[in-house]
Formats: structure tokens, sequence, C-alpha cells
């Protein structure tokens, strides 16, 4: 009788060596990367989306994106100055907290940021989300909805009924109010009735260059009341 997969045992060692192996790898692509670009972004996202960061890859395939696997990246660069790979890499290190990523690039500083001030694309919020503005829906057919659609409406809190086939809200319904903080229900209606609520954008943070030089943006989240240690420093442009 052939033995069952389920039985097979799985060496723990081989699978600690294997994450290990994966880290020391991504260690080197991001100091390869540092040797081989002119400079590093520092970048937050707001409202992530996968699909929406596959497409900003997709136009800058001349540059490299490290997003994700902060430590793993701080240990890479160098957690402080006496462990940088380059001169000023700690600080980068520093702001690597939350959902953040490194843009390695040959592009100028003028040219990241015109491409990615004009990068804000409109998507639906998500649970937890504040709603910007007051939606409220008709009493009248969904004509829009299909008949089988009704009690997934209906399980949504939604006062709905079929007539001859269509679907009806049988009175007028506010979804949510400007500053409602939005249940998963809310969000998942907003987007049905095609809703959008927040923006996907990438935040520039700061940036460092090859010859050290690292400089804090104007409007980034933490330039006003930085944390990393180098208050006193002044910041360093291109």
């Amino acid at each position: 009788m052939p033995k069952s997969r389920r039985d097979k045992r799985i060496s723990l060692t081989r699978t600690k060596k294997k994450g290990l192996e994966t880290k020391q790898n991504l260690i080197e692509e991001v100091r390869d990367s540092v040797d081989k670009y002119a400079r590093i972004v520092i970048f937050s996202v707001e409202n992530m989306r996968n699909s929406k960061i596959k497409d900003v890859r997709n136009s800058w395939k001349h540059s490299r994106f490290f997003f994700g696997k902060n430590k793993v990246m701080m240990v890479a660069l160098g957690k402080s100055a006496e462990e940088e790979y380059r001169d000023n890499l700690h600080r980068v290190s520093k702001r690597l907290m939350g959902n953040v990523g490194l843009l390695f690039t040959n592009k100028t500083k003028d040219e990241v940021v015109k491409y990615f001030e004009g990068f804000v694309e409109a998507d639906y919020a998500r649970s937890g989300n504040v709603a910007t503005e007051t939606v409220v829906l008709p009493e009248g057919p969904l004509e829009d909805f299909q008949h089988s659609m009704e009690p997934q409406l209906r399980q949504l809190n939604l006062p709905t009924s079929l007539k001859k086939g269509i679907i009806h809200l049988t009175s007028e319904h506010t979804v949510c109010k400007v500053g409602d903080t939005l249940t998963p229900e809310q969000a998942r209606i907003l987007k049905l009735f095609a809703k959008p609520m927040a923006e996907f954008k990438l935040k520039l943070a700061a940036s460092w260059s090859n010859n050290g030089a690292f400089e804090v943006f104007d409007d980034a989240p933490d330039s006003k009341s930085r944390s990393d240690g180098d208050d006193d420093e002044d910041v360093e442009k291109d």
C-alpha cells in the first residue's frame, strides 16, 4: 500500500536554511542595487493595492522596486552608521517602517517627483476608511443589478424587493455620512454602486544619492518631527 503524502516528514532544518538563503539573496540584491543606481527614494503607500503597485513597476522597468521585508532591507543597508553599506544609508533604514518601499533609480529627483505627484487613482474604500461624502440611495428600481443579486443586497441591510424580476429599493437608504468610519457592509455597498472614496497614491518621504547626500521631502509625514536620531543634522540636497 503506497504511503500517504500527508505522512511525509519535513526537516525543519531544511526549511530554516531555505528561509535564510532567501533573506541572504535579498540582502545581496539590495546591495547590488545600491551600487548600480544613482539614488534611492523612500515612498509610502496610501490605500495599498497590489495590482496598482504592479502598474507602477511596469511603468518604471528601468528602475528597481523593493517593497516589504523591511527588517531584511534594514540589515542590507545597515541599521547604524557603523554597520551601513554606504555613507548615510542608516538614515534610509530608520525610515523603513509600515507600508513603505524603496525605489532604486537613475532618474533625476525632479523626474521622480513629477511622476509620483501625478500618479493618483480613485479606488474603493475599505472597511475602516473614513467616508469622504454622504451617499444616499433613492427609492426605486435598481436596473443595473440582476435579479439574482437581491438576496445579497438584502444581506447588506438594503431594503429591497423583487417586482417583475427587477430589484427595487423600497425606501430611501443612507449608506454612509461624511466622516463615518466605514463598516465592511458599507464598503461593499459603495463598491457595488460604483462609489469610490479612496485614492491610491505613493507619497515620497526621502531620498539618498550615491554621493552620500540624504534629503527629507518637505511634505513627508515625519519631516517635521523626525525620530531617526538625526534631528540635529542639516538636510543635504543633491
